[in-house]
């Protein structure tokens, strides 16, 4: 058994979204083996979000953990909360928005590549 030191990066307009985000890699390149590009706790503070981008040669799965959220799925937007789960397959699009204004957004990302 191995323990991961988690390495935090900032992250700015990341996909043409809104304002500063942080990335915590929870798992590196080595563990992860080539099968996933990424998997990793993201934070998001208030009305700060991942701009809506399209996956190509992998998919995308997130996990709130915290806050409240507007995801995008392919342009229709609902609003999600804790203990959701979202997954947006190779070729579709997707985007996420903190909708609070005093709360973070927290949630696990996990991309699969295909």
């Amino acid at each position: 058994m191995a323990f991961i030191e988690a390495k935090p990066v900032q992250a700015t307009e990341k996909a043409g979204g809104k304002g500063t985000i942080t990335i915590v890699h929870l798992l590196g390149q080595e563990e992860l083996d080539g099968k996933c590009a990424m998997f990793s706790k993201v934070i998001i503070p208030p009305l700060c979000s991942i701009g809506v981008h399209e996956h190509k040669g992998n998919t995308e799965a997130y996990h709130i953990l915290s806050g409240k959220a507007v995801y995008n799925d392919n342009g229709t937007e609902k609003e999600i909360g804790a203990g959701t789960t979202t997954f947006c397959p190779e070729g579709e699009k997707h985007g996420i928005a903190n909708a609070s204004s005093t709360e973070d957004l927290v949630f696990t990302a996990l991309i699969i590549n295909k």
